[in-house]
């Protein structure tokens, strides 16, 4: 692995590395080993946290424990706190009680970025051994069903590095994100696989806020609390960290009502007997259900309340499924998703060219896009803090994305499906913007963007010569047509190319957001390469 993709201290501090299925959301892997931006819920939310969510590590030998640390590497900064509106956690009251800055860490952790996996190192002089977190969700070309795991794959790795046995605990602890008040954590086991699901009492299946949340291991040897302790002011947490830090097992705690204004955490325990100089490993998943989406970003919309169901939830019944599908499956999810790995870092291009690649890709694991119940993907442009970023799949945004048509062709078809199949008027021109729910209408914009428009037609084309999916192509050739023809329409206000001579005169909009007029040599040239590839596909 190339130096350029490995990152320590400061170079770690802007990291948020996707661990997610296409259009399931994700949960963020920060570059010190902590779990933020919990973007589950079929939104985006930069800086949420669910709770005090993360893994720790325990030692133990000669009937004594020798170390107990969160799973973290130092925090960086601001340590003042972060300017924001909430009370008592803005500037001046330094970092939110969630991060756990204060209890014991790793002095030193490496975090190896490269997409679709993740490894972080942890190492202390005062810890007896070194530990090491490999995370992804499969990332296999051509099996996108695979590749839309709403769920976290984390392998952790202690070496013994002392002269005396040891027994390692490795802990996963989460917070139920259902409504306070509502939540129930059930510890349960099917087969090898251990787990706890976290869901509501109260929410019916139909309610947008549906959903269920489960971590689970394959571990031979577990030990689990389903409920940390319920108290006032912090004692949830330190009456956890005094639990976990004895010698010993968890012991279960188990509540038979849900408390007012409670989120209850849960922690699934792992241990390890390790000689020394040797290694084990367990698996975690932590993973989610949230099977219902509807149209938040559109103020005529969202009112309407009109929902769908993610794809993944037609595979999937529930978030244990899920966990326990990806337990069962994990060697082969792990060894296809490492051969594209591979494949892309020993490469012979720059590592800057692949540092560009990978990171780019890394976009169809976020909150940038979404599955919708048939599988058909859906994106916005980017992502604001907690909501999507212009939405459409916007032809003249998606026109420039490359890597989908090769890695997920599927994807790319269904995506121009839509677009031809919602998004196209009668005399061909194409509204850049696709309006959920399907079937809402066509874009209320005056014109058709010029690169989006023939790009469209050259997305057509590459789909057909990638794939040779001809029956594709006669299905789809009257869109495709109409779209290359709609230059020289006479209902063309934009008057593209009615003296049909092959460049672009009229008004012209695209993808930079404004005008142009006249000849100009970057949209005539998509508009020559949709004829040149409208007359191959003839």
């Amino acid at each position: 692995m190339s130096q350029s993709f490995i990152y320590d201290g400061r170079k770690t501090w802007q990291i948020s590395f996707p661990l997610g299925g296409i259009g399931t959301g994700c949960i963020g892997l920060a570059g010190n080993g902590r779990l933020i931006d919990w973007e589950i819920f079929n939104r985006p939310n930069k800086g949420g946290l669910n709770g005090f969510s993360h893994f720790a590590v325990k030692a133990e030998a000669d009937g004594r424990v020798l170390d107990s640390r969160v799973l973290n590497g130092d925090l960086p900064p601001p340590y003042s706190g972060e300017f924001s509106k909430q009370p008592f956690q803005s500037f001046g009251f330094g970092p939110p009680r969630e991060y756990m800055a204060g209890f014991p860490h790793f002095k030193i952790s490496r975090f190896e970025g490269a997409f679709p996996i993740a490894r972080v190192v942890f190492k202390d002089d005062v810890f007896p051994g070194e530990v090491e977190m490999v995370a992804f969700n499969p990332f296999i070309p051509l099996n996108d069903k695979d590749s839309s795991i709403p769920a976290a794959f984390f392998e952790i790795k202690v070496r013994n590095t002392t002269e005396k046995k040891i027994t390692y605990t490795i802990c996963l602890s989460v917070r139920n994100p259902l409504p306070p008040g509502t939540t129930v954590n059930m510890y349960g086991e099917t087969g090898e696989v251990k787990f706890i699901r976290l869901s509501s009492k109260l929410l019916k299946e139909d309610d947008l806020n549906y959903g269920n949340l489960t971590i689970a291991t394959d571990a031979v040897d577990v030990s689990y609390q389903e409920y940390w302790y319920r108290g006032a002011w912090f004692d949830e947490l330190t009456v956890y960290w005094r639990d976990f830090s004895n010698l010993g097992r968890l012991r279960n705690r188990r509540y038979d009502e849900c408390k007012h204004n409670v989120q209850d955490h849960c922690s699934l325990a792992a241990h390890l007997q390790v000689d020394s100089g040797d290694e084990k490993s367990v698996r975690f998943i932590i993973g989610w259900y949230f099977p219902n989406c509807y149209n938040y970003w559109s103020s005529e919309e969202s009112g309407k309340v009109r929902a769908w169901r993610n794809y993944y939830a037609t595979i999937f019944k529930d978030s244990t499924e899920v966990a326990v599908y990806g337990l069962k499956n994990w060697i082969r999810l792990y060894k296809e998703t490492l051969e594209f790995k591979e494949a892309l870092f020993s490469s012979s291009l720059p590592s800057f060219v692949i540092d560009a690649i990978s990171a780019n890709i890394s976009i169809l694991k976020t909150p940038t896009v979404l599955r919708l119940e048939d599988g058909s993907l859906y994106g916005f442009e980017g992502c604001h803090p907690s909501s999507g970023c212009c939405e459409g799949s916007c032809m003249h945004v998606w026109n420039y994305a490359v890597a989908t048509a090769f890695l997920f062709p599927n994807l790319e078809r269904s995506m121009l499906d839509l677009y031809f199949k919602y998004c196209q008027r009668q005399d061909g021109r194409l509204s850049f913007r696709l309006q959920l729910p399907l079937g809402r209408g066509l874009w209320k914009f005056p014109h058709a963007a010029v690169d989006g428009q023939f790009g469209c037609v050259i997305r057509a084309y590459r789909f057909w010569k990638i794939s040779g999916d001809s029956s594709w192509l006669k299905s789809t050739w009257s869109y495709i047509k109409k779209a290359i023809e709609y230059a020289w329409a006479e209902t063309n206000e934009d008057m593209w190319d009615l003296n049909m001579d092959g460049v672009i005169e009229g008004r012209q909009h695209h993808t930079l957001d404004m005008e142009l007029f006249g000849p100009n040599s970057w949209l005539t040239g998509f508009y020559l390469a949709a004829l040149k590839a409208g007359a191959e596909m003839a």
